[in-house]
């Protein structure tokens, strides 16, 4: 998996049968280069252009070649770690590096050549896992629910309703039920902090949520930014890594910027529970906003039940998402369904992705 906060390729073993049975196994992290993390960024950039009817730049191919030898370089080093071959693992279930998502236009772009990569490991890959959806009217995100729900079932001490919250570039919440799984992009998640750390320090993120600790939020910034209409939109919905930006802060400090930025996607996150049917008993954190002491603690004074990491329920924060799309690359390949209606909005539960044979 290579998310919105473009800081690498997290790569997971998993021994599934794509419904019930889920078996993690040994999992590691290859983190991109600063080249890498450049090329990306300047990728996102044109692919504005490229969906107003501008041609593919040769940048973008660039960066799609760069993402895919990134991902057979994470795969060959997770296999050593693992002691297997290749002929060892079924499928790579390669998600690919999004880097344009405008479900209402029926557009998700996600850079990787499934074919390429499945000669450079010698795995068969299933990959483009968001465009039938999309093409079937769904918001084409979040897909990790249907995962999400295997984990809590699996969990016995976790009582539902359970609210599972991922934080990577975009924050989004898969809300599990007793009979009900209801999921959707809650609002920025790390991005807007990233590039505002990236900008003012050069570091690709605020580390430990140290400049956003030593800020005070602004009140007046936080409240516009919240007055989006994005919020009160019923969901399923979904965003693009730059549908929220720093714009409301560049008049602050990089601390009070920091602290700013941080309480929003705290807060937005906390919105999430004007959708759900009932209160949630227990809030649990995946991805690397987990880590951020001061975003934790934020979301904490926000909502009114426990608050755990991931680590807490017996899960590896890091590596859920990995996890998932090897469980949905299983769940492609039978033919069974990706997304729901309560997921993605799509019309009926549809199924995805492109096979590519090991070569």
């Amino acid at each position: 998996m290579s998310g919105t906060s473009l800081d690498g390729v997290d790569a997971a073993l998993v021994d599934t049968d794509g419904e019930g049975v889920v078996l993690p196994g040994p999992a590691l992290m290859l983190p991109y280069d600063a080249k890498i993390r450049a090329t990306l960024r300047a990728a996102i950039t044109d692919a504005q252009s490229v969906a107003t009817g501008a041609p593919v730049p040769q940048a973008i191919r660039e960066a799609e070649r760069l993402v895919t030898e990134a991902h057979a370089q994470a795969v060959l080093a997770l296999l050593e770690k693992a002691g297997l071959q290749a002929r060892d693992v079924s499928l790579v279930g390669f998600h690919g590096q999004t880097i344009l998502h405008k479900p209402e236009l029926r557009w998700t772009w996600q850079i990787g050549d499934g074919a390429l990569l499945a000669r450079l490991t010698g795995i068969a890959v299933v990959n483009d896992f968001r465009s039938a959806d999309v093409k079937a009217g769904g918001q084409g995100a979040p897909l990790v629910p249907l995962y999400h729900a295997a984990l809590v079932r699996e969990a016995k001490k976790l009582a539902p309703p359970i609210a599972m919250i991922n934080i990577g570039g975009v924050a989004n919440v898969t809300y599990v039920g007793p009979d009900t799984i209801l999921a959707f992009d809650t609002g920025p998640g790390n991005a807007p902090i990233d590039d505002w750390a990236h900008r003012h320090t050069g570091r690709p993120v605020d580390e430990n949520g140290e400049i956003a600790r030593r800020g005070k939020v602004d009140g007046k910034a936080l409240a516009k930014m919240l007055d989006s209409n994005f919020f009160d939109r019923t969901p399923p919905k979904s965003l693009d890594r730059m549908d929220f930006t720093a714009e409301s802060v560049e008049h602050l400090s990089p601390e009070d910027g920091a602290a700013t930025l941080t309480a929003f996607t705290a807060a937005s996150i906390a919105r999430a529970r004007e959708h759900f049917p009932d209160p949630a008993t227990t809030w649990i954190v995946m991805g690397g906003g987990r880590l951020n002491p001061t975003l934790m603690n934020e979301l904490r004074a926000r909502v009114n039940a426990p608050v755990l990491s991931a680590e807490d329920a017996g899960w590896r924060g890091d590596f859920v998402e990995a996890e998932a799309f090897a469980y949905l690359a299983a769940r492609s390949r039978k033919g069974l369904p990706l997304s729901l209606p309560t997921t993605t909005g799509v019309a009926e539960p549809i199924s995805g992705g492109k096979f590519h044979p090991a070569r």
